[in-house]
């Protein structure tokens, strides 16, 4: 029988709690969505001071077997065991009183609260006289942060905070329930290399206090930097468990995939041919000054740079997101003002932002409707009638081309993976045959399999003679893929490096300058 929720609360409030081999335990999980078996019989276990890496392809199962140890989804079957006792969880407020937090890689903060409300919202403390009492909360934030090192004033708005800033904000949120579980999706998927060095200490405190951390992540240095050990998942089903020095990196992978991936970065060295997007002195007032390169077709031209180097900031602009203040863009050697995303649309663009989630994908709607959208006034449209047919099997094939896996397109985009939602955006850039494709972080938060595939895409785009523009914040991926690359610093560019020179120590010379 179940302990419920309270019960078990008021158990681990007493101390008084079961000898148990594992912190945290799920046994022959099950979990179906409309048209997806999401988890298939899977199992987990976490030890108490241990850092537990979840490995798998989106899709795989993972961060629905943690939604339902976090009180948000409730299995259909099997049982989850918290100290050896088999409880029940209803809801995240459950999970959090019984000592199991999690940190989403989308981030759940108030914007117009303070950094401290955000922290103690429900547990503000009060003054004698029932008020809330902010000069206690600010004092109780500011003693969580120098416990954790954390740099943070309690009282801004978390909306002038950047993404590194509120995942730190996240995780102090989490510890401050003094926590036995702390579940981390994607993490470090914003932060640059000091921050996650940051975190990993973080993380090392936490797990040298007894605390069980489960960790997901599609960094495989990641996994050798700071899990103890690891558990893959491949579609919906446990595949196995093993301590992170038993293996290496290409045995995760062939666990995660089902096969090997001998080529992650399938470059090929294409004819270049002609300048398409020559751009001169292009500036963003504030934001980013004195911008100019060429990019020819055929020709892949990495952007690397530090977070807050204006990177994505210049790729709006060359997409009309944000109209530039000075400079001038020709395409195909034509001077042009691109004021609108319609405008760059119509001479043959195509961009991909940086989060999918926020700024690209329709999370509301279906497959088709995400995919069909940038083409509804284009070629499917004749005597102003919508050619359904033709504009959903063009869709199916394009669907059917990149490996989307949905159990159709009327499925609801919400409902995909981080890398088939991914996949659905690409598509819909795809379906408007582009010259000059955008892509910023095209494979952040998504799986190697993914990855390979993406990159497989982006070499086949160069084959057809399209001009890509890709920033990333993955330095391999920048040297694995680019035939050029344009490193940024703090709204200027400071160098451009041709493949055969790259490194990654000049590349990170020229982004710290």
């Amino acid at each position: 029988m179940a302990i419920s929720p309270s019960t078990m609360a008021a158990v681990r409030a007493s101390g008084a709690v079961p000898n148990a081999e594992f912190l945290l335990s799920a046994e022959g999980v099950r979990k179906e969505f409309p048209g997806v078996v999401a988890l298939d019989d899977v199992q987990f276990r976490l030890k108490r001071g241990s850092v537990h890496a979840l490995m798998g392809e989106n899709g795989a199962g993972k961060s629905t077997l943690m939604k339902i140890l976090a009180g948000i989804y409730t299995p259909d079957k099997g049982e989850v065991r918290l100290k050896g006792v088999h409880i029940q969880l209803k809801s995240p407020l459950d999970a959090l009183e019984n000592g199991i937090a999690m940190i989403h890689q989308e981030l759940n903060l108030m914007p117009f609260m303070t950094v401290a409300e955000n922290i103690w919202i429900r547990r503000e403390p009060k003054s004698r006289f029932g008020f809330v009492d902010h000069g206690e909360m600010y004092r109780m934030t500011e003693e969580l942060f120098q416990r954790l090192n954390i740099d943070i004033d309690p009282d801004i708005e978390v909306r002038h905070l950047s993404v590194a800033s509120r995942q730190m904000v996240e995780i102090a949120k989490a510890v401050s329930y003094n926590s036995d579980v702390l579940i981390m999706d994607e993490p470090t998927s914003a932060l640059t290399e000091r921050e996650v060095a940051h975190l990993f200490d973080i993380i090392r405190a936490l797990r040298a206090q007894g605390i069980g951390i489960v960790y997901i992540t599609h960094k495989m240095n990641e996994l050798f930097a700071i899990a103890d050990e690891f558990s893959v998942f491949r579609d919906g089903k446990y595949i196995g468990t093993h301590a992170s020095t038993d293996v290496t990196r290409d045995d995760i992978i062939k666990m995660m995939v089902g096969r090997e991936i001998t080529q992650m970065f399938p470059k090929e060295e294409v004819p270049i041919g002609d300048v398409v997007l020559s751009v001169k002195d292009l500036t963003l007032s504030n934001v980013f000054r004195d911008v100019s390169f060429d990019v020819r077709a055929g020709e892949i031209l990495g952007v690397a740079g530090l977070v807050g180097s204006g990177r994505s900031n210049v790729a709006e602009t060359l997409f009309g997101v944000t109209p530039a203040s000075a400079g001038t863009i020709e395409l195909f050697g034509k001077k042009v003002d691109i004021n609108s995303p319609t405008v760059a649309i119509q001479n043959h663009m195509a961009f991909l932002t940086e989060d999918r989630k926020d700024t690209g994908c329709l999370l509301i709607l279906n497959v088709l409707e995400n995919m069909q959208i940038a083409v509804l006034q284009d070629k499917f449209v004749k005597g102003g009638f919508v050619q359904e047919r033709a504009l959903e099997k063009t869709c199916e094939d394009m669907a059917r081309r990149l490996r989307v896996k949905t159990p159709n397109l009327d499925e609801r985009v919400e409902n995909l993976s981080g890398g088939n939602q991914q996949k659905v955006l690409i598509g819909r850039w795809l379906l408007t045959n582009p010259k000059i494709l955008i892509l910023d972080e095209p494979t952040r938060g998504i799986d190697v399999g993914a990855k390979a595939e993406i990159h497989r895409l982006v070499t086949e785009m160069a084959r057809n003679g399209v001009a890509v523009i890709m920033i990333s914040s993955e330095m391999p991926e920048v040297l694995g893929m680019s035939d050029r690359i344009m490193v940024m610093h703090e709204g200027r560019v400071t160098g451009f490096l041709d493949r055969a020179e790259a490194t990654q120590v000049k590349v990170m010379e020229l982004a710290a300058q």
